[in-house]
């Protein structure tokens, strides 16, 4: 919901944000959110005091546009507001979104989303603000998940799930999928160097030398270190890893099952095998700092059976005295209870959120947009690379070295668009599950065995500092907000986790038009 602009505030600027040269040129150009905005601030007759501009990827550290419009508006404080096109075109990260938060008295219009945040407003309309920009960005985050996923989904068939190791190339299969076939040229030179090292005869530097003479290379000289990942990589041999997982691969192996082994053997001999150290698994150490002295806190067996955590720190003898595992779980589990809201303030976020999908489904199509572009772009280098390989203008290692780079992102462009894809609608589902997930956390995290207890902790908190018997967290987002909403409904954060009232906090002064079930107090299950 949107709160109403203040008549007091009459001076304005704006700010526009393309994420690449090329959304520069195409539909989302600069001029275009100009016009929007200037044709917005005359509508509500703001005077347009300043415009700021940036054409940068978002992954580039700092934004001069950016920097500067932070930087007026703190020295021009009769300047108090600031006119956007969309939530997405101001906030690359949290980080921009704290920038601006702390600017007294500021009022942001995002345009096309019909909204206005301000000190003003409530902490509701603040809250759900917050959670749209860190779902956004949780949404970036999670298509590599998936991505991941997918490949891991693939793999389970069969299907090696990334760019062709040397020896095969990116083919599509017989059901559509792609997977991967052996080169004509190269892999006979895959199947002669197994054959090679497999004598027992030939160190690696050897090998490389002669694989290097027999042009098994995809571009530039072929390093020892290369061959050896040549040598050792089961893809070759109708298997292949992935993830610390094994699979029977359904595409044509180019070296047989013995002679794979039989290099095995070969290297093993030649280099032999390294035994690793294996040691106690303590649960939390490295998560914990001394309060007192700075120092990580440490695990340490007593008796033979007992688990104590203690500072590692060397300046003499430190005053916080061993702690108990036991006790660090206790404690752990009352910080989590900290995140834990009420059913029905989930159930109100929720909806907020699922409101909010539209907002996703116009950034992925823009995204995958612009992913289309980017691999039509790279198939015009190839084709036009092709053409000047055929008259001569350029030799055969550059046409192979930058055909091989094309290919490789053209690849990686084409797992981002599927990832996409699979993450289609789980960008609200997602944010849902997480908050959903804060209301039992500490009775899971009770019920988990050391290991997934920290798998759970690295969840939450980045890191935090013992001391005095108690655990002060570093939240990561969001919870980090979960925790300061609870805090301040409680009047500070105790030891005893969230109490009832919260309500006065979630849901300030509600509109008629609300769910009246979220009007009466609430309370913890």
């Amino acid at each position: 919901m949107a709160l109403q602009a203040s008549d007091s505030s009459k001076h304005a600027v704006l700010y526009a944000r393309v994420s690449s040269q090329e959304q520069a040129k195409e539909g989302f150009s600069i001029p275009a959110q100009d016009k929007l905005l200037r044709g917005y601030g005359k509508d509500k007759q703001f005077h347009i005091a300043a415009a700021f501009t940036d054409i940068e990827t978002a992954k580039r550290a700092g934004r001069t546009g950016f920097d500067a419009m932070v930087a007026y508006l703190r020295k021009h404080e009769q300047c108090r507001v600031l006119l956007v096109e969309k939530t997405d075109r101001l906030y690359r990260n949290f980080r921009d979104w704290v920038t601006i938060d702390e600017i007294k008295g500021l009022e942001v219009h995002f345009v096309k989303e019909g909204a206005i945040v301000s000190d003003e407003s409530r902490s509701s309309e603040k809250f759900i603000h917050g959670i749209k920009v860190l779902m956004a960005k949780n949404f970036i985050d999670n298509l590599s998940e998936e991505t991941r996923k997918g490949m891991v989904e693939k793999a389970s068939q069969g299907i090696w799930p990334s760019y062709a190791p040397i020896g095969y190339l990116n083919a599509h299969g017989a059901n559509g999928k792609r997977t991967i076939v052996p080169d004509p040229a190269l892999a006979p030179l895959v199947r002669r160097l197994y054959e090679l090292c497999a004598t027992g005869e030939h160190s690696i530097e050897e090998l490389a030398v002669i694989a290097h003479q027999e042009h098994l290379t995809r571009g530039g000289p072929i390093q020892t270190s290369t061959v050896n990942k040549i040598l050792r990589n089961l893809v070759y041999s109708g298997e292949f890893e992935w993830k610390g997982e094994r699979y029977t691969a359904v595409f044509e192996a180019i070296v047989p099952r013995d002679l794979w082994l039989a290099a095995q053997a070969a290297l093993d001999r030649r280099l032999g095998k390294r035994a690793k150290k294996t040691g106690h698994c303590f649960a939390f150490s490295g998560m914990l700092q001394c309060g007192s002295c700075g120092f990580a806190m440490v695990g340490e067996i007593k008796k033979r059976k007992y688990v104590y955590y203690h500072c590692s720190g060397a300046r003499g003898k430190c005053p916080e005295p061993y702690v108990r595992q036991e006790t660090l779980e206790e404690a752990y589990s009352t910080m989590l209870r900290r995140i834990s809201i009420d059913e029905e303030i989930v159930a109100w976020i929720s909806k907020a959120l699922r409101e909010s999908h539209g907002d996703q489904k116009r950034f992925r199509d823009e995204a995958i947009a612009k992913l289309k572009q980017d691999h039509q772009r790279l198939q015009k280098r190839l084709d036009v690379m092709y053409e000047d390989r055929l008259d001569g203008r350029i030799d055969v290692a550059l046409f192979e070295r930058k055909s091989t780079e094309y290919r490789q992102e053209q690849a990686a462009i084409l797992t981002k668009i599927e990832g996409y894809g699979v993450a289609d609608g789980r960008y609200v589902e997602a944010g849902i599950k997480l908050l959903e997930l804060t209301r039992n956390m500490h009775r899971l995290f009770e019920k988990q065995q050391a290991a997934e207890k920290r798998r759970l902790l690295n969840f939450v908190v980045s890191n935090s500092i013992w001391k005095g018997g108690e655990i002060v967290p570093a939240w990561r987002q969001p919870f980090d907000m979960i925790a300061l909403a609870n805090a301040s409904g409680n009047g500070g954060e105790g030891s005893g986790g969230p109490q009832n009232g919260l309500n006065k906090n979630w849901l300030p002064g509600m509109d008629s038009n609300h769910d009246s079930r979220l009007q009466r107090p609430l309370s913890y299950h």
